[in-house]
């Protein structure tokens, strides 16, 4: 018994010591002080806000009151019966359903036209590349003037075609197609950007190979470009979905005096949740909306990447 103990003693006292000083530890302590910065700035900037928010929308919070009274879901039962939030809601939908395919469609014309240019190659990716880049009220404002209805250039064409002018902006018929315009023009930079990086990693020996076999241009394009474009094209799909479903300062900078447009025309939801809280001072019921938008987001974003990733067999 003692000598199996000793032998026993002997081979556990032969293993090394572990040391926290080697390479690997170093790093990997490194690496977690690294996140833990980001981890932190998520938790205060979103994660606590974001319970704050929804602890809020359960109170009738006001805050030219001294009493905030518990209500429930009171706020929510109400969202539904708000035909303004409703009109919100549905000119959200029209925002995203116009804005997110026309940028990808347009993005994706404009890499693959791009991607054969070979002069001034940099001259015109900087071209299209400039508005995303513009500060967004100063292209809002210059958007106003471009399809003023008195002043506007836009109207001036119109009539040299002989054409009757278009009230754009002033129009609750037009309005909210005017402002898509103006989210897809400024976006579409950032999806040329987007595609021709996308483009790029695409092997070329693929195309070599398709063209021994006799593809055709479009045969290329549907069998190879559109499959192996798929992550890029569902990035894009995302983030532009969540852009548009927040879509805020193009909207209010558009008609500074009639923010939500002529009779609500061009309303967003986040449009909606600042006139509560900030001009009504209803700050219970503009966390119930927060919430209800930020539900409608996580459950699209989720459903995005369900059903548009594809998987490849290996």
């Amino acid at each position: 018994m003692d000598t199996t103990s000793k032998l026993a003693g002997g081979r556990a006292s032969a293993r090394p010591p572990r040391r926290r000083n080697t390479v690997k530890y170093r790093q990997t302590v490194t690496a977690y002080t690294f996140l833990l910065v980001p981890l932190l700035f998520f938790l205060l900037v979103r994660f606590i806000p974001t319970f704050m928010a929804l602890r809020l929308s359960l109170f009738d919070w006001n805050i030219l009151r001294d009493q905030q009274p518990f209500v429930g879901l009171d706020n929510y039962r109400t969202l539904i019966d708000d035909e303004k939030f409703l009109q919100s809601l549905k000119n959200t939908a029209l925002y995203t359903v116009i804005g997110v395919p026309l940028q990808i469609i347009l993005g994706l014309g404009l890499a693959l036209m791009l991607g054969r240019v070979r002069a001034f190659r940099g001259f015109y990716r900087a071209l299209y590349f400039a508005p995303y880049v513009t500060p967004i009220v100063a292209a809002a404002w210059v958007w106003q003037w471009v399809f003023s209805p008195q002043f506007g250039p836009v109207n001036t064409v119109l009539g040299w075609l002989h054409l009757p002018p278009q009230s754009f902006l002033t129009s609750p018929d037009q309005a909210l197609a005017t402002t898509a315009g103006l989210v897809v023009w400024q976006n579409l930079g950032f999806q040329v950007v987007l595609f021709l990086a996308g483009l790029a990693a695409i092997p070329r020996s693929y195309y070599e190979a398709a063209e021994i076999d006799g593809a055709t241009g479009s045969q290329a394009f549907w069998r190879i470009t559109l499959p192996l474009l798929n992550p890029t094209i569902v990035f894009s799909v995302v983030t532009g979905t969540i852009a548009y479903l927040q879509l805020f300062t193009q909207v209010v900078n558009l008609n500074f005096t009639d923010q939500g447009g002529p009779l609500g025309s061009t309303l967003t939801v986040a449009v909606y949740i600042y006139q509560l809280a900030f001009g009504r001072f209803q700050m219970g019921y503009a966390s119930a909306v927060t919430v209800v938008l930020f539900a409608i987001i996580l459950i699209i974003t989720l459903l995005q990447l369900r059903f548009l990733t594809r998987r490849y067999d290996t």
